[in-house]
């Protein structure tokens, strides 16, 4: 099962104002830098938690139906499933009405009776789902522990940047972010 982002969340964890703030930054010349630091430290803390932190869509591609019939993401945490599509052998896809679907937000799993569903015609991602992840559609509905890894992490990254240039070893993930992260983690075999 691979997944891939189809829309990126509409705002991030903090704006760039609340970011300059925290770090003392009295001047605009470094806006484009924060900016950037903060949507990258996004990213990373989506990546090692694997959970979206703000809504978001995705697509996730299988190549058949699981025998349970049940779909566990690898990604979280789910919000809906918007559409649902088959591959024929020749590559046209079919769409599959969602109310044959179960959504089990709390354990990030689509469900529905395999045998309920049309088989894909092509062997390799013959299936395409376009789910909607995140904790919510705005700041606030982040974790706050989460938002303040970001934060943290940003500051980090801001307040080390030029170490990395010159060859300085510098840690690319705090400890104390990543004891911030730990309890969100969701670990894949």
């Amino acid at each position: 099962m691979s997944a891939m982002l189809l829309a990126g969340p509409a705002v991030e964890p903090w704006t760039v104002a609340e970011l300059k703030a925290f770090l003392r930054v009295a001047h605009d010349d470094d806006d484009a830098v924060i900016a950037a630091l903060l949507a990258a430290a996004r990213g990373q803390i989506e990546a090692m938690t694997r959970r979206a932190l703000l809504a978001q869509r995705w697509r996730v591609l299988r190549d058949g139906w699981p025998d349970d019939g049940r779909i566990a993401l690898r990604i979280g945490p789910l919000r809906s499933l918007t559409a649902a599509v088959v591959f024929d052998a020749q590559g046209v896809a079919h769409p599959i009405g969602l109310d044959g679907f179960v959504i089990d937000a709390a354990n990030g799993v689509i469900a529905a009776p395999a045998w309920s569903l049309p088989q894909p015609g092509r062997s390799l991602a013959g299936i395409a789902l376009d789910v909607e992840l995140g904790f919510g559609a705005v700041a606030s509905d982040v974790p706050e522990l989460l938002r303040h890894a970001v934060r943290t992490l940003v500051a980090h990254w801001y307040e080390n940047r030029g170490l990395a240039a010159i060859g300085a070893s510098v840690a690319m993930l705090p400890g104390s972010v990543a004891a911030m992260i730990a309890s969100f983690r969701v670990l894949s075999l």
